[in-house]
């Protein structure tokens, strides 16, 4: 469950509240009747492992470049045993 935060524009209280997604939003304070504002904060987002570099994803372009090279400019030899 996501953690919500939560001011009140009458008296200034902080706070944080454990909420479904589905559950309406608090509009009253319980300590002054006041009107409760909800706050936009920063989540934490940690990526983390290797990865997420430019590298890690092949772009289109160079896996038809590669398979030309592959096919059109080599010679193929036998080697004899």
């Amino acid at each position: 469950m996501p953690i919500y935060e939560y001011e009140c524009e009458n008296c200034g209280r902080h706070l944080e509240v454990w909420q479904k997604i589905t559950e309406d939003p608090l509009t009253v304070c319980e300590v002054c009747g006041g009107k409760l504002r909800k706050l936009i904060s920063q989540s934490s987002f940690i990526l983390k492992g290797t990865g997420w570099y430019v590298t890690d994803y092949a772009r289109k372009d160079q896996k038809k470049s590669s398979s030309k090279e592959d096919s059109g400019g080599k010679t193929s030899e036998k080697k004899e045993s």
